[in-house]
Order: C-alpha cells, then sequence, then structure tokens
C-alpha cells in the first residue's frame, strides 16, 4: 500500500484478504457468511468456501478451530465481541494454549482468533458487548498464545500477517476496537 493515511477498516479488510489467498485458511464464527457486526464487511472478499457460519456456541467454536489446525488448517476464529470471547476461556486455556505443554511439543495447534471490543458510538450497547479485556487475557501469562491488542491502523497488516506466518507455531488473539471502524 502506498504511503497513504491507513483507515482502520480498510487494513483489517486488507489484512482479512491476505489471509484468505491461502485455501487452507478458514474463517469461523457469527456473522461470517451473513450480515449482523461490523467485522462481517472486513469478510466481503474472501471466497464462501473459505467462510463457515456458527451458531452461538463459543466454546465449540474455539474446539472446532483447534481441532482443525491440529488438522492442518489455519483457522481464523471470529467472536464479534470480546465478551463472547470469554464463554470459549477454557478451550483457550486450557486446551489451544496447553497442548503443545501436555504433548511435550507434538501437537501446537496454531489459531488466529478475531475479536472486537464492542462499538459504544453513536449507540451504547451494554456492558456485555463493549468490554475490552486485554490486560486481564494478558494477566493468564499465556505460553503458547499471544494477545495484540489493535489501537492504530498501522498496526493491523503487521499484527495479522505475524499471526498467519508465525515460526513459533503459537496462536494469536488480535483485539479490534469497533469504534474505530468508522473513526480512524
Amino acid at each position: 500500500m502506498e504511503n497513504k493515511e491507513l483507515k482502520y477498516k480498510s487494513e483489517l479488510t486488507r489484512a482479512t484478504d491476505y489471509l484468505a489467498k491461502n485455501p487452507k485458511t478458514l474463517f469461523l464464527g457469527q456473522s461470517v457468511v451473513y450480515p449482523g457486526n461490523s467485522i462481517f464487511k472486513t469478510l466481503e472478499n474472501v471466497p464462501a468456501n473459505q467462510k463457515i457460519e456458527m451458531p452461538v456456541f463459543e466454546e465449540t467454536q474455539m474446539g472446532i478451530c483447534i481441532g482443525l489446525a491440529i488438522a492442518g488448517y489455519i483457522p481464523v476464529s471470529i467472536y464479534p465481541r470480546f465478551n463472547f470471547l470469554l464463554l470459549a476461556m477454557n478451550q483457550v486455556v486450557n486446551h489451544l494454549d496447553k497442548l503443545p505443554v501436555i504433548t511435550q511439543g507434538k501437537v501446537r495447534p496454531r489459531v488466529i482468533v478475531r475479536t472486537a471490543i464492542g462499538s459504544e458510538r453513536p449507540l451504547y450497547p451494554g456492558v456485555q458487548h463493549s468490554g475490552d479485556f486485554t490486560d486481564a487475557f494478558k494477566a493468564l501469562r499465556l505460553q503458547n498464545v499471544e494477545i495484540i491488542r489493535l489501537d492504530e491502523p498501522n498496526q493491523i497488516f503487521p499484527a495479522y500477517k505475524r499471526a498467519f506466518e508465525r515460526t513459533d507455531e503459537k496462536s494469536t488473539i488480535l483485539v479490534e476496537f469497533g469504534d474505530y471502524y468508522n473513526e480512524k
């Protein structure tokens, strides 16, 4: 991209398009195939056969993504709100992060987790949809999952590229800001 001013949403779309170039990349979550949240618009260029719409069962979604990663796919597990990712904490902490430890490095699932701090403008969605748990996740000191909060547009593409091209086989949780889709 030229040295133009980067925009938050367009950088998310660019990063998603980059991930989708690999046919082994699968995007799973709510509003992946059907509209319903801000993340949906950033997936418009992703081929239909790489998108899997999921019901609201966050822990199972993460388990499916771990299984897909073990099978050689690159799952992008999408949780439209950070609050929803809390429901998958068992899978994140006790499986995604610990499988490399439990198996002495033989099983190293690599999942890219995409979540967002819910937008508060123009309407406040309530406390169940606007939490930022970045610091709480970092306090868990996960060994095989990196948490990256995307505060500025120029952070987005490098963070997604790093998550995709990791050589250390760690998973990555990328935290977006819903308000920034239209503000930055």
